[in-house]
């Protein structure tokens, strides 16, 4: 019976480990625009003896360990490997605290349209200082102090938008049939947009 249970145990981590290893495969070259990820055993005989191998290949760089890379190498390394993990077996809530400090703000907007776009059966409650990261939020909760006292604001970034040109002539335009134009959406002036900012600053 033990045999059976370490043999069930075994195949039941090599199916996990096959599907999680090509899709932080998939996941790094995405994330990375052409660089490539691997795990490997380290004892192909034991796998739960000596553990596992995680290298990479940065673009345009030489195979290394996660060990010897740059901060933002590592995260973003750490990150596709959360991604495929993910993608095997979901997590219904993350907390990330500033995933994107070592990030240019290139790999930032990727990782935040990445968490936007393709985790949408999770909630990510990500701490940040990036534009490019808390902009893309559904909700933004600012944290200040004033008066020696932490306080706090939400907002939501969609009521900010600014319309497009053709948006806005749109709603100005009567329509055909005399019917009466919806209500244009209210738009928040320049100085509340950069109270936005300080806020989540």
């Amino acid at each position: 019976h033990g045999e059976a249970l370490r043999q069930t145990r075994l195949e039941e981590f090599m199916d996990g480990f096959s599907v999680i290893s090509m899709k932080l495969k998939e996941m790094y070259q995405m994330i990375t625009l052409g660089g490539d990820a691997e795990l490997e055993l380290v004892d192909t005989l034991d796998p739960f003896s000596e553990g596992i191998s995680f290298s990479v290949r940065p673009p345009k760089k030489s195979w290394k360990q996660i060990t010897h890379l740059s901060g933002g190498e590592k995260t973003l390394a750490s990150l596709s490997l959360v991604f495929a993990l993910h993608h095997y077996k979901p997590t219904p809530l993350y907390f990330m605290d500033e995933i994107d400090a070592a990030l240019d703000f290139r790999n930032v907007s990727i990782i935040a349209n990445y968490i936007k776009e393709r985790t949408k059966n999770a909630q990510f409650i990500v701490i940040s200082l990036r534009n490019h990261m808390f902009e893309m939020a559904d909700l933004l909760v600012g944290i200040y102090k004033t008066h020696d006292q932490s306080k706090s604001v939400s907002i939501e970034p969609s009521f900010f938008q600014i319309r497009p040109p053709s948006a806005a002539l749109e709603a100005a335009t009567p329509a055909a049939n005399n019917k009466r134009p919806a209500p244009a959406p209210l738009e928040a002036p320049p100085s509340a947009r950069l109270c936005v900012r300080d806020a989540g600053a």
